[in-house]
């Protein structure tokens, strides 16, 4: 063994930056999740994750979701299944926003600030009287949240992490959900125009 052993630098950041670590990210993450629940619920949320990977969470209170049929989603991403591709095409148009995929339901689930515009609202009504099926899930509803190591489809499993949340609070901004749907309704609407002709 050689005694010429090299002491490794410190790793040099900015003044006032912390380094976490991706556990201590994903703790962090997990904590801000349960934090959505009452104190008393939290140990069955995490024992859920831990034996289903699935845990239900309240929505309307630290984030909401808007909720995008698959036919949607594939219409602005390509696809007729949930794939890499289409999580990865996700991931860059919502600028790392996180989503879940329901492949059974055959739906995404956009994770978005629990305040919503209202303006945001009547978007969104206008594009389900359109037959669009977008909703937006808040107060009074649940979402089945997998454990933030589930990132790949599985039979097993209700759904996955399309793109996974990478640090508490990291949300999709509204106004990229809303342009990435006004994107899909407009290639649904050029596809069925190119189908008359």
């Amino acid at each position: 063994m050689s005694s010429h052993i090299r002491a490794l630098s410190p790793v040099q950041t900015d003044p006032g930056v912390l380094v976490h670590p991706g556990a201590d990210r994903r703790l962090a993450t997990e904590h801000w999740l349960l934090s959505t629940l009452p104190k008393d619920a939290r140990e069955r949320a995490r024992k859920e994750w831990g034996e289903h990977r699935i845990a239900m969470l309240p929505l309307g209170t630290l984030f909401s979701a808007v909720r995008l049929p698959a036919h949607l989603v594939y219409a602005v991403a390509g696809g007729t299944r949930p794939s890499r591709e289409v999580d990865a095409f996700l991931d860059e148009a919502l600028d790392g926003g996180p989503v879940i995929c329901d492949p059974h339901g055959r739906r995404y689930y956009l994770i978005v600030p629990a305040s919503m515009p209202r303006t945001w609202n009547e978007a969104v009504d206008d594009w389900r009287r359109r037959d669009h099926e977008v909703d937006f899930l808040g107060r009074e509803s649940y979402l089945g949240v997998p454990r933030l190591d589930v990132t790949d489809p599985d039979p097993a499993i209700a759904s996955y992490w399309a793109v996974p949340m990478s640090s508490a609070a990291t949300l999709c901004a509204p106004l990229t959900v809303a342009r990435l749907i006004s994107a899909a309704v407009h290639m649904l609407g050029k596809g069925a125009d190119d189908a008359q002709d």
